[in-house]
């Protein structure tokens, strides 16, 4: 398995500098095809307005995002001189989730900027929630402070779901070339020591018949700390610097409620995480 072409969402009302530069990085290291897209389309003001003066609200509102994603696809294009052995631009006055979830079937990965708002514009981007529930691809949420790819080490956050087989198996490309890999595993309420342990090992035994050599991590659930602050915590200790979960093991309403790993993940600003649903 390999990465074929990837596919980096960029966002109009969002820095660019460092999805664009990883998912180059993407492009270069597997010699892969890169494609950049972008949708948006104009939110009418609050205020009411008819006729010629509405018309020219749009009108306005519309060449303004032309503008915007012709400064995009400039920023595109400079990102990948060198990079890509094929690039294409694709953009769109239209909803970003629509227009970039039917396009999904291009690629075999997905690369997005994190996500900090409560509640995001449906007008001017696609969240990564949206992303990694629909696009039916991985997809690499690249924090804006990053500024390479950085393959050294690499933390998999084990759960026995179908997420996080997916998750490993979409992973293996990035694997295959980090330094160092680690698979953990927080031994939940009800759960024992012994039982996670053979999960784990049995997912290093199948990384190594992929070529990929990786240590085993299992921690009691710490109770004074949430297991996604207990899971950075491992992920510093082995000084990971891209992390591979499965995305919405719960239900997505119950985390953007409650909170969860997934939101945490797609939120934080450390390292890069790559989901699969």
């Amino acid at each position: 398995m390999t990465y074929a072409t990837v596919m980096v969402s960029l966002a109009l009302d969002q820095p660019s500098e460092a999805r664009l530069a990883v998912a180059s990085q993407i492009a270069e290291r597997f010699d892969a095809a890169l494609i950049g897209i972008a949708a948006a389309v104009f939110s009418p003001p609050l205020y009411y307005a008819t006729g010629e003066q509405a018309q020219t609200i749009i009108d306005q509102g519309e060449a303004s995002i032309k503008r915007r994603m012709l400064e995009l696809e400039a920023q595109f294009r400079q990102a990948a001189i060198n990079r890509a052995k094929h690039i294409e631009w694709r953009s769109a006055i239209d909803f970003p989730a629509r227009y970039v979830l039917q396009a999904a079937r291009c690629a075999d990965i997905i690369v997005s900027g994190g996500h900090s708002d409560a509640f995001s514009d449906p007008f001017a981007r696609v969240t990564p929630r949206d992303l990694v529930m629909e696009a039916g691809r991985p997809l690499l949420v690249v924090p804006d402070s990053a500024d390479w790819l950085d393959l050294r080490s690499m933390l998999v956050a084990w759960k026995d779901t179908a997420e996080a087989r997916r998750a490993i198996a979409a992973s293996l490309p990035l694997l295959r070339k980090a330094k160092d890999v680690a698979v953990a595993e927080i031994v939940e309420e009800g759960c024992s020591r012994p039982a996670a342990l053979a999960r784990v090992r049995d997912v290093l035994t199948w990384l190594s018949r992929h070529g990929v050599s990786a240590s085993e991590l299992v921690a009691e659930q710490d109770h004074d700390r949430e297991a996604p602050i207990q899971l950075d915590a491992m992920a510093a200790d082995v000084g990971a610097t891209l992390v591979v979960a499965g995305a919405y093991g719960h239900s997505r309403f119950r985390e953007w409620i409650l909170g969860g790993m997934t939101q945490h993940l797609i939120t934080q600003t450390k390292r890069c995480v790559l989901l699969s649903h």
